[in-house]
């Protein structure tokens, strides 16, 4: 198989589908790579370091979408790449397409085979290749909040630890998942006093086995939601719906009763996000104000640590890299239920339920399109 990587041009995304060890590994079994000049210039890998284990570099992205029978990325392909995908294309990457019905429709009308990573499951129904972002992102949602707190940046001008004599900020993180772990685990380490709210008692009381009495787990309700955020210093929302839109569990009238200059990190953003009165940033400019309140909404949080993002990602997807490579696609996905459950789009059909009820289209189950 001729497999391209192309460089990321979401902006300031420096992340690469590929790494040199990866590339490697796929030489090794046979195949072909193909890699836009430059692609991992960002996260300091060189044309040369991908040369070195058999790539081959091309100089545009027009070269690699018209060669490749797999396109492996990062982000979601941005307008200008969707249409240079093709009929029969294989496309392995975010695509978050419940928020974003223009991006949905070129790909349906390209007819390639479009999987994405965070649909993708594992044996303990868990999603093998959204966790090592969502880990990175909980873990820098609460670095993000911290510095939007600062007065600079239009915050309230706490410090999240606080310091002997003064109490540190209230940190609420609305669910208990991936992202939620990891940003409690870094708010409770800077000093902060916690808060989790999930629906899931039995996350909960996993958290509380894990953390014990340095936070405070509560069940989420709508009166819990709106009774911890009104004193919260810092929010972050962390909730998902494999494939579905985020729910929105923090409305606009809710933040009339938080302080000004109070932080909100929606980290759901991805998937529309959970907050009622989020809308996309860029790491360019990351936050803006409603009624008071700082909105830190980047929708490639992790892209801001993109090596160390980069190297994550592709331990967690390169077995599926090689089996899609190895078997092809069809034999790939007809053998591994799991991987099957991150096929969003196949040859202009919705093969993803969440995904097609959250852009209202119709839904065609995977396994009757791959007999």
């Amino acid at each position: 198989m001729l497999i391209g990587v192309p460089k990321e041009i979401k902006n300031n995304e420096f992340r690469l589908g590929l790494i040199p060890s990866s590339v490697r590994e796929l030489v090794a079994n046979g195949h072909q790579v193909i890699v836009q000049h430059d692609a991992g210039i960002g996260i300091g890998i060189d044309d040369a370091a991908f040369e070195q284990v058999g790539a081959k570099i091309v100089q545009t992205a027009e070269e690699v979408f018209a060669k490749a029978d797999m396109i492996i990325k990062v982000k979601e392909p941005q307008l200008q790449e969707c249409r240079m995908l093709r009929s029969g294309q294989v496309l392995f990457t975010y695509l978050h397409l419940a928020p974003d019905p223009e991006q949905a429709r070129l790909l349906e009308e390209s007819g390639c085979i479009a999987i994405a990573y965070e649909t993708v499951t594992n044996k303990m129904g868990g999603l093998p290749l959204l966790a090592p972002m969502s880990e990175v992102a909980g873990r820098m949602a609460i670095q993000a909040g911290a510095t939007s707190l600062e007065i600079t940046n239009k915050g309230s001008g706490i410090l999240l630890g606080g310091v002997p004599g003064v109490a540190p900020a209230k940190v609420v993180v609305l669910g208990g998942g991936v992202v939620g772990t990891n940003s409690v685990r870094v708010a409770m380490g800077m000093g902060a006093r916690v808060v989790v709210i999930d629906k899931s008692l039995e996350r909960l009381n996993h958290l509380d086995l894990q953390f014990g009495s340095r936070i405070m787990t509560v069940y989420s309700t709508t009166d819990a939601i709106e009774r911890h955020i009104a004193t919260a210093d810092l929010v972050v929302g962390a909730v998902l719906i494999p494939g579905g839109s985020a729910p929105r569990l923090v409305t606009r009238d809710m933040l009339k009763n938080m302080r000004h200059g109070s932080v909100m990190v929606d980290v759901s953003i991805d998937q529309g996000g959970c907050f009622e009165t989020s809308k996309a940033t860029t790491h360019q400019n990351p936050t803006y104000i409603v009624d008071g309140i700082v909105h830190y909404c980047v929708s490639n949080m992790p892209g801001a640590v993109p090596r160390t993002s980069t190297f994550a990602l592709n331990n967690a997807t390169l077995p599926f890299v090689l089996a899609l490579a190895n078997k092809g696609y069809k034999d790939a996905l007809i053998h591994d239920p799991h991987l099957l459950n991150g096929l969003n789009v196949y040859k202009g059909k919705y093969t993803h339920k969440a995904v097609a009820e959250a852009l209202n289209v119709s839904y065609t189950p995977a396994g009757s399109l791959l007999q």
